[in-house]
């Protein structure tokens, strides 16, 4: 019997019993391996740094496809368009002005999503948006009254799925899949929202398409977070899909802070990007998502 392979023995009952055996000693030896391990690295700290040093685990993060349009932490050339771009005066101190509406007639759950948007971003704007008024029209009222950014959230069977945001006077504008919302009462143990100016936090935004996202998020929020509210806002790029989640930090000693979760939580997926205010019909397109460009799972955009 012990010469024979598990998978041969034809008794279903006793092919279980026997793969059960192996399983927990299998288990033993992994133990008694780890529980000698650390006791070998305990006397020698520079074994375990050799170890973790060596035992990369691969992901399809460290394993992507190059790119030349991947930004350097210290590329001069991106430094300064930066400085000089659409965006530069929001990081020189100029305060935000944000309209935020939705399709005619939204749906319930269209309005509880934009009133999450209110309480997230400051200097916010709901306005209720009529059936007579076209999105040229609009944005055109928008740049009359010197708001600096436009919000629209589009829904489908009364559900939101996409997210438009128009940077004005000029432009870009970018335009959104949304999807696995979750409202901050349906998270459990949340925290609830202060008026305090939040702080940013943009993640892994690496190549020159992934700067212009991210630019135009942090230009939705006054650069001048108030610290006392300990408050923080996250867009966390992870191929290229944008995880929005919202905390409050507390210290509970010197040397531990806890998160908890304010919410509300959802995910966004660029689909265009267009240079220039929206324009569907004569806009020029920066980057427009196709279905062809998805060769590698480790080719990524942002």
């Amino acid at each position: 019997m012990n010469n024979i392979a598990t998978s041969e023995i034809k008794n279903k009952v006793k092919r279980g019993q026997v793969y059960e055996k192996q399983r927990i000693e299998k288990g033993k030896v992994k133990r008694l391996r780890r529980k000698e391990l650390k006791k070998e690295e305990a006397e020698n700290p520079e074994l375990r740094e050799a170890r973790l040093r060596e035992n990369v685990p691969t992901t399809q993060e460290n394993t992507r496809e190059f790119d030349e349009a991947v930004v350097a932490d210290a590329d001069d050339e991106v430094v300064k368009e930066e400085e000089e771009d659409e965006f530069a005066q929001y990081f020189n101190g100029q305060a935000p002005k944000v309209l935020v509406t939705t399709t005619p007639k939204a749906g319930k759950q269209t309005v509880n999503f934009v009133k999450e948007l209110v309480s997230i971003v400051p200097n916010l704007e709901y306005v209720k948006r009529g059936s007579k008024f076209a999105l040229q029209q609009i944005i055109q009222f928008c740049k009359n009254r010197e708001y600096t950014d436009l919000i629209v959230v589009t829904e489908d069977h009364k559900e939101p799925t996409h997210v438009t945001l128009i940077h004005l006077p000029e432009g870009p504008t970018a335009h959104f899949r949304l999807t696995r919302i979750k409202g901050g009462k349906e998270i459990l143990g949340h925290a609830r929202a202060t008026s305090h100016y939040p702080e940013l936090i943009l993640n892994q935004f690496s190549t020159r398409l992934g700067h212009t996202v991210g630019r135009m998020f942090a230009a939705l929020f006054p650069q001048v977070p108030e610290f006392q509210g300990r408050q923080v806002v996250t867009f966390h790029n992870q191929r290229d899909y944008i995880f929005f989640r919202r905390h409050r930090y507390v210290f509970k000693n010197s040397k531990r802070v806890d998160l908890q979760e304010i919410g509300p939580r959802f995910t966004l997926k660029l689909r265009w990007l267009q240079k220039g205010l929206y324009d569907p019909v004569n806009g020029e397109y920066e980057w427009l998502y196709k279905a062809d460009l998805e060769t590698s799972r480790r080719r990524v955009f942002l």
